[in-house]
């Protein structure tokens, strides 16, 4: 299963070499939401979920060692038809100024390449991760201690008596060595607490120099890592996609041949080799699927909460139907640009808030200092409540 992006040359595009390195993380991601999900019903798939660090790095050092075995390419390389290859840098000389500079040659994965190869692909990043860990840990920690005091009791200095007796040589042996592993421990955790910022801003740094080098095409290594193996990632060709499956079909003719014992043990040996050829063929295309899958529930959860907690729009309220004319109030004039109260062109309009009605301003004002209601619906009311107009400002 191959992902082909477009470019010409042997080079690979920075895009092509960003997306195979976002790769096992986009891929951890979805085996971590796949296994959170199946814990929900089955409770000790969380006991998977507390070594995810260590399952995670053993499923990776399977895939890295049979891809480059197989491939002379990363797990995530294979997929987007790339290929590593040997640098040999060797110094061009001619007559012509012009012609002067380096020549450099690929050649095929040496064996100690490929070792350091999985190292750096699989080691390292556990280490990181392991190192991340403990920091947010031992930052977590110090938050605390700054927040409520550092409560933390040790047992370095509590003899272990109990009831009275003597306890035993073996029993003093233990808790010393435990107390000194935890005081080891501790130290360990201290140092990478202090050191890690710097490494991993170092580390950045250095991912970020070598890329954006990369982009501007002034080396052949995308990271600091190919660079110290000498390592040029290179797009393959049809005739080493090839010889890269007829390079498989001899390896594994080469292991059949070399099973022995009896005939059925031979056979059974036969059939794991089988079995694993064929997880191992099928795990590219279902590892793929699967980070596709968490692309898609991620995208269908967070929308689906995105909906629900979304505002409900609803459509504006129809305006309140107008106040009646009380019986015994003010009779309403014909021309509404009148004052009810004076029968006159309304002066300084105000409008009495409780019925919405407009009057003079010096009008409402004294019939509601009177009569604490208004004149047309007999609503109590008050001077309090009269609003100036300025539609004829």
């Amino acid at each position: 299963m191959l992902f082909q992006v477009g470019g010409q040359g042997t080079r690979p595009t920075f895009f092509e070499m960003a997306a195979a390195q976002q790769l096992p993380s986009s891929l951890r991601a979805a085996l971590t939401y796949s296994f959170g999900v199946f814990a929900l019903r089955r409770s000790f798939i969380h006991k998977i979920l507390d070594y995810e660090d260590e399952f995670f790095s053993l499923l990776m050092l399977v895939l890295e060692t049979h891809s480059l075995r197989t491939t002379d390419a990363s797990f995530a390389e294979s997929l987007y038809g790339l290929r590593r290859r040997g640098v040999n840098i060797r110094l061009k000389t001619s007559n012509a100024p012009k012609d002067s500079g380096e020549e450099i040659h690929h050649t095929g994965l040496q064996r100690r390449q490929k070792v350091l190869s999985v190292a750096f692909l699989v080691v390292l990043p556990y280490l990181k991760s392991k190192m991340q860990s403990i920091y947010n840990k031992e930052r977590e920690a110090t938050l605390q201690a700054s927040l409520w005091g550092d409560n933390d009791d040790r047992f370095d200095d509590i003899d272990y008596v109990g009831g009275g007796n003597n306890p035993s040589f073996s029993r003093e042996t233990s808790a010393i060595e435990a107390s000194a592993r935890a005081r080891w421990m501790k130290r360990l955790q201290k140092a990478v607490f202090a050191c890690y910022p710097w490494l991993h801003a170092g580390n950045e740094g250095l991912s970020f120099s070598y890329q954006l080098l990369y982009l501007l095409d002034a080396t052949g290594f995308y990271s600091l890592g190919l660079h110290a193996l000498g390592i040029h990632v290179c797009r393959a060709t049809g005739q080493e996609l090839m010889d890269t499956s007829s390079r498989i079909s001899k390896i594994r003719s080469r292991e059949r041949e070399r099973l022995r014992g009896s005939p059925w043990l031979k056979a059974l040996q036969g059939g794991l080799l089988t079995c694993g050829y064929a997880v191992l063929d099928y795990a590219q295309t279902g590892l793929i699927a699967a980070v596709f899958f968490f692309k898609m529930m991620e995208w269908w959860y967070q929308s689906a909460e995105e909906r629900m907690s979304a505002p409900t729009v609803y459509p504006p309220p129809p305006p309140p139907p107008p106040p009646k004319v009380a019986k015994e109030g003010i009779p309403l004039p014909p021309d509404r640009t009148l004052c009810p109260l004076c029968m006159q062109q309304r002066a300084n309009p105000s409008v009495m808030a409780v019925s919405g009605f407009v009057f003079c301003y010096t009008c409402i004002f004294k019939y509601a200092s009177q009569y604490k209601r208004c004149p047309v619906t007999l609503m109590p009311a008050t001077v309090d409540q009269i609003r100036r107009l300025f539609h004829d400002v």
